[in-house]
């Protein structure tokens, strides 16, 4: 990479939700010759080995809450975080910083604007995250994720861009699959996912509820389900009871293709997932993590449900008798389904990456060659 080339510090948070969005707005970057740096905890070090061609940077940040001394703590380690992200920034003196939310891009993010760089934030989620309530005044601009962002001041709503959720390459990889709908006689491939905050009410309901279904229906699923390691079992041997063919595991290095095969996905309702969803054209289930943050999550669901391409359920309601009512009822309308896949795609913002790195490079002032030839590719 040649010594004028752009350079571009994103900070995100070390959970996919974060580290997607900022790994497709990187690809961007770098596929136009720019160099780009991550800013980031010690959780992302599997996720961040995804982004090949990014220098990978860590700073100290800390949680606030969780009652005074463990506020006092996140404080300090905050301001621990400043002082390195300013170090780290005047070294890089990149031409802008675009933070994606969780605690290491406070301490970035506010370096960033201390020290006069341009700045964006990224709220993926339907409700403005804590990390950026912090940041949003102080930032040059807001890119969000959905059409309308809960938490937004109306003093920063006029620098407000929508531009989507970038989703990871593997996952658009496989968004133009088209969408199968059950057919009589035919396999139904279901898909329940959990992550952490998930697979242990799904462990809980989804199995006695696929065993109430009508013998019929199934014989006919073919089920993959993330569950737990100490729940795998139990899930597993629940459903080989019921004559249910399943796949259980904590943990699917294949989720795109799955999800393409998906008729139908039970799921949580973070950011990264609705996006995902969205892009690939999938009816599904949402259950929001009752306890994230602001109720994030039912927001993100309430979003994709209210343009018909999903179905809430609120996690307080969950019983198997409810999810196997819900269940045969969707899989015996597969016109419903086809409906529901088509306005999830139509939910979808395909080019979210680009928009972003659109948003990102307008707010830099020309930088030589290099920076010409990345505007040429990015107009």
């Amino acid at each position: 990479m040649s010594a004028d080339a752009p350079k571009f510090v994103l900070a995100a948070g070390g959970t996919g939700g974060h580290l997607f969005p900022a790994q497709a707005l990187a690809e961007q970057l770098t596929a136009r010759g720019a160099a780009v740096h991550l800013v980031t905890d010690r959780r992302s070090d599997a996720l961040a080995a995804g982004m090949p061609g990014v220098a990978i940077a860590r700073i100290r940040a800390g949680r606030i809450g969780g009652g005074p001394f463990h506020t006092a703590c996140g404080l300090a380690m905050l301001a621990v975080g400043l002082v390195e992200a300013r170090q780290l920034l005047r070294r890089l003196d990149p031409e802008a910083v675009v933070g994606f939310g969780g605690y290491p891009s406070v301490p970035t993010l506010w370096a960033a604007t201390q020290l006069g760089f341009a700045s964006v934030i990224h709220e993926q989620n339907a409700v403005l995250g804590r990390a950026n309530r912090l940041l949003a005044r102080r930032v040059k601009r807001i890119a969000t994720g959905f059409v309308e962002t809960a938490r937004l001041r109306p003093a920063d709503r006029a620098r407000a861009v929508h531009t989507g959720n970038p989703v990871r390459p593997a996952i658009r990889a496989v968004a133009r699959v088209p969408y199968r709908p059950p057919e009589r006689g035919a396999p139904i491939e279901l898909l329940i996912l959990g992550g952490s905050q998930g697979a242990r009410i799904f462990a809980d309901v989804v199995p006695p509820a696929l065993a109430a279904l009508p013998a019929g229906l199934r014989t006919a699923l073919r089920v993959s389900q993330q569950a737990r390691p100490e729940d795998g079992e139990r899930v597993a041997a629940q459903l080989r009871d019921a004559g249910i063919a399943a796949e259980i595991s904590s943990f699917f290095g294949d989720v795109p293709d799955r999800l393409a095969r998906a008729q139908l996905v039970i799921c949580r309702s973070g950011a990264s997932t609705v996006a995902e969803l969205a892009a690939v054209g999938r009816p599904s289930f949402l259950v929001p993590y009752p306890h994230a943050t602001d109720d994030h999550q039912a927001a993100n669901a309430r979003a994709i449900a209210s343009a018909g391409a999903a179905w809430v359920l609120p996690q307080s309601a969950l019983s198997a008798a409810m999810l196997a009512n819900r269940l045969a009822e969707r899989l015996a309308d597969p016109a419903g389904l086809v409906y529901a896949a088509g306005q999830a795609r139509r939910f979808a913002v395909d080019d979210a990456a680009q928009r972003l790195a659109s948003l990102v490079w307008g707010l830099v002032p020309s930088v030589g060659t290099a920076g010409a030839k990345f505007a040429e590719r990015a107009a």
